[in-house]
């Protein structure tokens, strides 16, 4: 359930082909070149551009993340195993059920987005996408809360030096190898 302390990622979906496939699949792609600094959010929300003809500049719909994970294009997409792009990475981000918003949020000036960091409380209350854009003292805690979420990401991550520069005894040691002599 989106709360107001729910952190948001607003993403441009393509095509009601991307749309279908996050609502059938439970997946949302997005490539690792273009990707916001942050991708482990509660929700995404999807703006619909020009593609969606008289849908179009709107958001219809919310997801909850269920997780994400980086792999290939061609991972994701098997019938576009010769895409240009087939061998970039892609964040391959796990979706709850799509939700359709009581009233979507419109755009009035902007047209083009990619993606843009919210709050439910500003979801749940926007009539259009600027009113998405976090003001004020409420910034500093978004921005605090998106850091603190990158940094329990790097939680994952380890320093151990690569197997090339140790010692037999050493990497023996690490994998609980004991010498038979």
């Amino acid at each position: 359930m989106l709360l107001p302390a729910s952190l948001v990622l607003v993403c441009l979906i393509k095509t009601p082909r991307d749309l279908e496939i996050a609502r059938l699949l439970g997946w949302y792609r997005i490539p690792l070149r273009t990707a916001p600094k942050v991708v482990s959010v509660d929700y995404v929300a999807f703006y619909q551009p020009s593609a969606f003809q008289e849908r179009s500049g709107q958001i219809e719909y919310i997801a909850q993340v269920k997780g994400h994970e980086l792999t290939t294009r061609a991972e994701l997409i098997k019938e576009e195993k010769n895409h240009p792009r087939a061998h970039e990475e892609y964040y391959k981000i796990q979706l709850g059920n799509l939700e359709k918003l009581k009233e979507p949020v419109k755009t009035d000036k902007w047209k083009r987005l990619t993606f843009l960091y919210s709050t439910g409380e500003y979801l749940l209350n926007a009539k259009t996408l600027n009113d998405l854009v976090v003001q004020n003292e409420e910034r500093e805690i978004l921005w605090k809360s998106l850091r603190e979420r990158a940094e329990n990401e790097q939680l994952y991550k380890t320093d151990l030096p690569n197997e090339a520069n140790l010692s037999p005894e050493v990497l023996m040691a690490l994998l609980g190898i004991h010498d038979a002599h």
